[in-house]
C-alpha cells in the first residue's frame, strides 16, 4: 500500500486549543475509521479496499492517502480516541488524596467510565483474527504508555522515564488492553451489554495488576 503524503497541520487559535482546520481533519479521520471498520466487519478486511473506503466516506482515494497510509491504518483515530477518553477519565480526575484502585473502583461503581464504542468493539475483535489490525491496536497502545507515563510520574514526583514509572505505566496499560478485549469477546454476542459489564472487566483487570506477580 502507497504511503501517505505529509499531512500540513494548521497552527492552534491558542495554547491547547485545535484550530477549525484541526478539528475538521480530525472530524474526517474519525468519519473514515467508522466506514472502513463498517466495511470490514461487513465484507472482510481483505475485500476491502481503500477505494471503497474513501467512496463511503465522500472523499478521494488521494485524500484517504493523505490521512492514512495503508488501509488498515485507517481504524487508528478510533482506538485513539477509546484510550485518550479511558486515559481522561481513569487518571486525569484521580484525586491526590485517593490510592489508584480506591479511585478506580468508585468510579467503576459510579458509572464513570466512558461508554462502549460498538464500533471499537467489532474492531477489537477483529485484531484477534487480523494480524494487521492487531498491529495497529497494539501501537495505539504503545503509544499511549508516554501519556500514562506522564501523568503517574507527575503523581509520584519521579520522572517519566524512571523505571518504576514505566513499568507502572506498562501495567495499566496492559490491564487496559485486557480489560477491553475481554469485554469485547466475552459480550459479542450480547448487543445489550452494559457499562456496567465493562466497568467490571475495567476493575478485575486493574484488581489482578494491582495485587503482583503471584509468585
Amino acid at each position: 500500500m502507497r504511503d501517505a503524503a505529509p499531512v500540513d497541520h494548521a497552527t492552534a487559535t491558542g495554547p491547547g486549543r485545535p484550530s477549525l482546520g484541526e478539528r475538521r481533519r480530525a472530524a474526517l479521520r474519525l468519519d473514515i475509521a467508522r466506514e472502513a471498520v463498517r466495511l470490514f466487519t461487513s465484507q472482510g478486511v481483505t475485500a476491502t479496499t481503500g477505494d471503497q473506503i474513501a467512496q463511503a466516506v465522500g472523499i478521494s482515494t488521494r485524500t484517504l492517502w493523505r490521512h492514512f497510509p495503508t488501509k488498515e491504518s485507517c481504524v487508528r483515530p478510533l482506538l485513539t480516541a477509546g484510550l485518550d477518553a479511558a486515559t481522561d477519565e481513569l487518571l486525569r480526575r484521580w484525586p491526590p488524596d485517593s490510592a489508584l484502585l480506591d479511585f478506580l473502583t468508585a468510579t467503576c461503581r459510579h458509572g464513570g467510565l466512558p461508554s462502549a464504542d460498538p464500533a471499537v468493539l467489532d474492531l477489537i475483535r477483529m485484531t484477534h483474527t487480523e494480524p494487521a489490525l492487531r498491529a495497529v491496536w497494539l501501537q495505539a497502545h504503545d503509544d499511549a504508555l508516554s501519556v500514562l507515563a506522564e501523568l503517574l510520574a507527575r503523581r509520584s514526583g519521579r520522572s517519566p522515564g524512571d523505571l518504576r514509572v514505566r513499568v507502572h505505566a506498562a501495567t495499566v496499560n496492559g490491564a487496559l488492553r485486557a480489560a477491553a478485549e475481554d469485554f469485547a469477546l466475552r459480550f459479542s454476542d450480547d448487543v445489550d451489554a452494559s457499562d456496567d459489564e465493562l466497568a467490571a472487566c475495567v476493575h478485575a483487570a486493574l484488581r489482578a495488576a494491582s495485587e503482583g506477580l503471584p509468585y
